[in-house]
């Protein structure tokens, strides 16, 4: 296998290797299928496979760009890939402190909001619905 076959191969094991990460490569594959071939086989199958760095070291780095960068559909993604690779709750939490260190605060604010949704949905990458149903005929108080 050479050339693009191989770039894709790479890019999928190494998706798989990342675990569940929502729709958005659907989305690509769908809306522009050129697009999903240049993030799963050149990103993923060439980028993220190169040597000298680690998975592990690579999902920090990763991870702090979209923290600072306030990337909303590019961190929880990332969120759930190193909640699958084995980061505690713990460690996730001190890569948002130390990237919102130097980002900003709101970056680092962001961020936690984004942490607390992919946990409170149990890293599946789907959020459960914003806010409680009042039960009809309850008004909320002004």
């Amino acid at each position: 296998m050479k050339g693009y076959e191989a770039r894709m191969q790479r890019g999928l094991e190494l998706l798989n290797r990342l675990g569940p990460r929502g729709n958005g490569l659907l989305v690509q594959k769908r809306l522009y299928p050129d697009l999903y071939e240049l993030t799963v086989g050149h990103l993923f199958g060439d980028i993220w496979t190169r040597p000298h760095l680690t998975l592990r070291e690579r999902q920090i780095i990763t991870l702090a760009v979209n923290i600072a960068l306030v990337r909303p559909r590019g961190t929880p993604p990332h969120l759930r890939s190193a909640l699958h690779l084995g980061f505690t709750k713990a460690q996730i939490a001190e890569i948002i402190i130390h990237a919102g260190a130097y980002a900003g605060w709101s970056a680092m604010g962001h961020a936690a909001h984004e942490f607390a949704e992919v946990l409170e949905a149990g890293g599946s990458g789907h959020r459960k619905p914003r806010g409680r149903k009042r039960p009809a005929g309850k008004r909320r108080s002004r």
